[in-house]
């Protein structure tokens, strides 16, 4: 009985003491509450000041000082991919070293000191990437088989592959596509080897297309050889059946047709190594605390203030400690 008794005191003595600290921890809150508000009682003259000077500073520098995002969609030819995010990656890091003569003798941009840096992004399209490439499906479905298709899609393996990626940079203040897209755009496509293999590239299905009109024509004067009477006096019309060899041809005429129109679409996105598609330009960024400094300004300088007032304030208390 005695030590029960002793236990319950214990416990009593406990709660005393967690009831007291709680007590304490609310009313040191209190007091650091009120003494905040004396502090700005005794300053409000300098609160209003600082407040008003960060409010003009940062409408100032809101009007003055303007970040803008621009992108530009290309699809890398050839093979350039690597190639391609290469270049950006050191017109970046040029950027980061502070080097704007390359960036204005080397790249070409003109206001070199208002580029603010840029990044590449592959645009994830599983279906362009699979798209009349059986390999390309094969290899989605054998790399599936052993993860998350959600994550396999966009690895950096797979969305390298992908036909088209997003060039992003920043300016301060709006640019033209004569300063700095044009000149992105010249300093990607300035390549010896890939000038070479975009060269017989083209050459190839220059060559095939000559080879397909030679078939097609072909066709034409073998359909031409097939004159069925049938009562009319046009001797062009032809009639076949779809059990015959003379379908099969002229499904193969079809066919050429269709690749040869593929081929005119494709020398036209062939003549470039790195093909732009699309370019937006001069977009408002308003991310963080751009465009918005004159609110961020006066709360900035009153922390500053605080903060300046509290270290004061702790140091003549460790002085007086010292001297006592």
């Amino acid at each position: 009985m005695s030590a029960t008794s002793q236990n319950n005191d214990n416990q009593e003595i406990d709660l005393s003491q967690i009831s007291k600290k709680i007590g304490n921890f609310f009313e040191n809150i209190s007091t650091a509450i009120f003494r905040g508000i004396l502090f700005f009682k005794r300053n409000i003259i300098w609160v209003g000041i600082l407040f008003i000077i960060g409010a003009l500073l940062g409408y100032y520098l809101d009007k003055t000082t303007k970040i803008y995002d621009n992108e530009i969609i290309v699809s890398p030819n050839f093979g350039s991919v690597d190639y391609l995010y290469g270049k950006i990656e050191l017109i970046n890091s040029k950027f980061e070293e502070g080097d704007t003569l390359f960036l204005k003798n080397i790249v070409g941009i003109k206001n070199s000191k208002k580029f603010k840096g840029i990044t590449i992004i592959p645009i994830t399209d599983v279906y362009k990437f699979i798209d009349n490439k059986p390999q390309n499906f094969e290899l989605i479905k054998l790399m599936a088989e052993d993860g998350d298709i959600k994550k396999i899609v966009n690895e950096n393996l797979t969305s390298k592959n992908y036909p088209y990626h997003i060039i992003s940079f920043s300016t301060l203040n709006q640019t033209s596509n004569e300063n700095t897209v044009q000149p992105i755009l010249n300093y990607l496509n300035d390549s010896d080897y890939f000038k070479k293999i975009q060269n017989e590239y083209m050459n190839n299905v220059k060559i095939k297309m000559v080879q397909n009109d030679s078939i097609i024509s072909q066709i034409d004067g073998l359909l031409n050889s097939f004159k069925v009477k049938n009562g009319s006096q046009n001797d062009k019309t032809v009639y076949y059946s779809e059990k015959s060899q003379l379908s099969e041809v002229i499904k193969t005429k079809d066919q050429l047709v269709y690749e040869q129109g593929s081929h005119r679409i494709e020398l036209v996105n062939l003549d470039k190594i790195v093909k732009a598609s699309s370019v937006t330009l001069n977009v408002r960024n308003n991310k963080a605390v751009n465009g918005k400094m004159k609110l961020v300004l006066p709360f900035l300088f009153l922390f500053l203030f605080v903060l300046v007032g509290y270290f004061k304030s702790y140091y003549k208390k460790q002085m007086a400690k010292l001297n006592s």
